[in-house]
């Protein structure tokens, strides 16, 4: 499924030739790939230069079938997963503080790199990562390797280090916070779940995944939040998640995309509270959340649509018409 021209917000089926691995590189025979909003960003043209045309699909989860020259740490056969961190420099200011997910030349699956809405891709076998045997079904794999860690980088930032925060407000309860919210729970934090106004499925399905309290995105909690991560791409939920922290609160903006924040007085930062975005994800971050997986144990709520359906996924994914995260399979085509 290839986008050729951003904007138009659809895919089309296209019939290319089957990817070769070059020196360094796994190709991958995918199994399934998750549907990610950044996608939805991408489709819709609300992400600058991508790659053209452009296979999308950053949540590969799949067999190595063929190794290119060099390419170590992966065996034929093995299942494998490949993010939305495609390749680094290794040379540039970011990567010589270790903050690779910073780098200044990085290149990202499905973005800058063909991705996963197809039923082969090729991947830098150093950003590939084997996944635990735990993760056998490859569609309830799929949503870790981009809402998953995004969502525990996100996690991490919010905490910062503190053993205190108590109150976790998730804004915006999808792929990432349905995710997010059981690893949460396991750390015996309280989880407060916010959707968008009416949706009382969603709510619901957040308090079945431990969330103490649910309610509308534009409600004040029931009692002060000690952080807050955004999903939802909506810049006036940040001064709504300032209202809610407590001073010394944390608000983590968690996309890659999100609209204009509106202007807030003084007040509402006030009482060294912060806003930080989160931006991509490092190897570490990937093996210390694969790691981490199997031992909650995380399960993840997953649509399946078959690969050729990829728009009415992506349409589907806009309006909120599911719980949890979708996934396409290769075939029927």
């Amino acid at each position: 499924m290839v986008l050729s021209e951003p904007g138009s917000g659809r895919l089309e089926a296209l019939d290319v030739p089957r990817p070769e691995p070059g020196p360094g590189e796994v190709l991958v025979e995918v199994e399934a790939c998750g549907v990610c909003r950044t996608d939805l960003h991408l489709v819709d043209g609300e992400l600058p230069d991508p790659k053209l045309s452009l296979i999308p699909g950053h949540e590969i989860v799949g067999r190595a079938v063929a190794l290119g020259p060099g390419a170590k740490g992966i065996d034929v056969g093995q299942r494998v997963g490949v993010p939305w961190l495609g390749s680094t420099c290794g040379t540039c200011r970011a990567c010589a503080r270790k903050h690779e997910n910073l780098c200044e030349r990085a290149c990202f699956t499905g973005y800058q790199l063909d991705g996963g809405y197809a039923e082969y891709a090729v991947a830098d076998a150093r950003y590939t990562f084997v996944l635990p045997d735990f993760l056998a079904d490859p569609a309830a794999a799929a949503p870790l390797l981009c809402a998953g860690l995004i969502g525990h980088r996100a996690y991490r930032l919010a905490l910062a280090g503190r053993t205190e925060v108590q109150r976790l407000g998730l804004y915006g309860f999808g792929a990432a916070a349905h995710i997010l919210c059981q690893v949460a729970v396991h750390d015996r934090h309280e989880v407060f779940a916010f959707t968008r106004p009416g949706d009382e499925r969603t709510q619901q399905f957040a308090r079945s995944l431990g969330a103490v309290w649910a309610g509308a995105s534009g409600d004040l909690p029931p009692m002060q939040l000690d952080a807050a991560i955004l999903f939802a791409p909506v810049g006036e939920l940040v001064p709504v998640a300032l209202a809610a922290v407590c001073p010394g609160g944390a608000v983590v903006c968690a996309g890659i995309h999100m609209s204009d924040i509106p202007a807030f007085p003084y007040r509402a930062l006030w009482g060294e509270r912060v806003v930080r975005s989160v931006t991509n994800l490092t190897r570490s971050d990937a093996r210390e959340f694969l790691a981490l997986a199997p031992r909650i144990p995380l399960r993840t709520t997953v649509k399946r649509y078959p690969l050729a359906d990829a728009n009415r996924a992506l349409a589907d994914l806009r309006q909120g018409k599911f719980d949890g995260a979708a996934v396409l399979l290769p075939g029927p085509w």
